[in-house]
């Protein structure tokens, strides 16, 4: 056996583009979009009452400022820095608060955190599909103290870095340190950020993919996030919603925010679940395309290029050669990529030749979807490139593809219907899969 020898390939640009419409495919497939506006939704009634808390707040803040410079200080912050007026003016933060309010929003945030969690833990589900069931306490408990958590870390990080623009502004503490210090600041939201997304991206899949790639994408993501704040500080000004939406124009701002924001989380996500199926994408499209099934412009576009899984799962073995020797427990499927291939087997008689494959063909998979020994030899006649598919991509190619399931079920029909006339049936009394 040998390595095929390659033809120049795009290389990483062929793995790019085959990574990016897996992905594409899958995200529209599992309607991500809607999974996205209900998180939306979701994270939108968490925000409500967090505007209500953040109204109270701001009346304790002002008692205390009377009688402290640092209150006052970060009085004077938060207003400057967050336009705070401006936000009270159009209705986003209510004028009055009293306590019972902020404990029936207290109470409301709980309750959308739990809300808001599932519908997250949905779309990871439908992402990174999987039957296993997750301990209770982590599903009822975990929900309810995750988002005001995370708020109040991201919140603390938000005070920091609004405290310190101000002490910027206005010199408090040198423009020098306090640039060091907002520096420092937004790497520490940045890393906190892509530590949450890795942790989701890491830990929520019930089958967790491994660190490194889950590391990768949420960095990924993260940057997405990023820039995808400052295009809505660029071009989405709230002022503009009210105008033209009135006092829904906070809620149709933060809607449109939040979904796009969950939208990039599951695209990434999906990437992160795509990144390990892009072979078998690519295997199906090959199998599927040398039985004939049609495919599009784009998809014969994306996936002609062979060569990474013949450099991948691919072997070359000379004229003569014995590929699979009948009653070996190996397990391994084939396809015939190139070249011609026979198949035998031992009767009474002696070896009898009983069929050729050809280019195109999967042979193989019997001895691992029936669970029993080879029951045929397979002989090349002519030099074959072969790729050699073990056990387990052989059951994600069946998972994944449909019509490649079909396919295979009609192949062992066939092979049994041609074994019966062939005169190679087992006797009476004996299973009929061992063909």
């Amino acid at each position: 056996m040998r390595a095929p020898d390659l033809p120049p390939t795009r290389g990483t640009l062929a793995w790019l583009l085959q990574l990016a419409y897996t992905t594409v495919h899958l995200t529209r497939q599992n309607s991500l979009q809607n999974h996205a506006a209900a998180t939306a939704f979701y994270f939108l009634l968490s925000a409500t009452p967090l505007l209500l808390l953040l109204s109270y707040a701001l009346r304790l803040l002002g008692h205390i400022a009377e009688n402290s410079v640092p209150a006052s200080i970060l009085m004077a912050a938060l207003y400057s820095q967050l336009h705070l007026d401006t936000l009270t003016e159009l209705g986003f933060i209510p004028r009055q608060a009293q306590l019972a309010a902020g404990g029936v929003s207290l109470l409301t945030l709980l309750l959308s955190s739990r809300g808001l969690v599932n519908a997250v833990g949905g779309a990871f589900r439908v992402i990174f599909p999987d039957q296993q069931k997750r301990n209770i306490v982590i599903s009822w408990v975990l929900p309810l103290i995750i988002l005001p958590i995370l708020f109040l870390v991201m919140g603390l990080a938000a005070l920091a870095q609004t405290t310190l623009s101000f002490l910027a502004q206005y010199d408090f503490i040198g423009i020098g340190s306090a640039r060091l210090l907002q520096g420092l600041n937004s790497l520490s939201g940045f890393a906190m950020m892509w530590a949450l997304l890795f942790t989701a991206y890491w830990r929520m899949p019930r089958r967790p993919p491994r660190a490194r790639h889950a590391a990768r994408f949420a960095l990924g993501a993260t940057l997405s996030l990023g820039l995808l704040f400052i295009l809505f500080r660029a071009f989405f000004k709230l002022e503009n919603y009210h105008s033209l939406y009135g006092a829904l124009g906070g809620v149709v701002f933060t809607l449109i925010g939040g979904f796009f924001a969950f939208l990039l989380l599951y695209v990434w996500a999906q990437a992160l679940y795509a990144y390990g199926k892009t072979d078998i994408t690519a295997l199906e499209k090959l199998f599927l395309r040398s039985s004939g099934v049609g495919a599009s412009k784009l998809e014969s576009y994306v996936f002609a290029d062979s060569a990474r899984l013949l450099e991948k799962y691919g072997e070359i073995h000379p004229a003569g050669h014995t590929l699979i020797k009948e009653g070996d427990d190996s397990k391994t499927a084939y396809f015939l990529y190139a070249g011609h291939a026979a198949v035998h087997k031992q009767t009474a008689s002696g070896p009898r030749r009983l069929s050729v494959l050809d280019e195109g063909q999967l042979f193989g998979e019997m001895a691992y979807l029936l669970g029993e020994k080879r029951t045929a030899s397979i002989v090349a006649e002519t030099e074959i490139t072969v790729l050699a598919l073990p056990p387990a991509i052989l059951e994600e190619l069946m998972r994944h593809s449909a019509p490649l399931s079909r396919r295979i079920i009609g192949t062992l029909c066939q092979r049994l219907e041609h074994m019966n006339v062939a005169g190679q049936a087992p006797a009476t009394g004996e299973t009929t899969r061992k063909t």
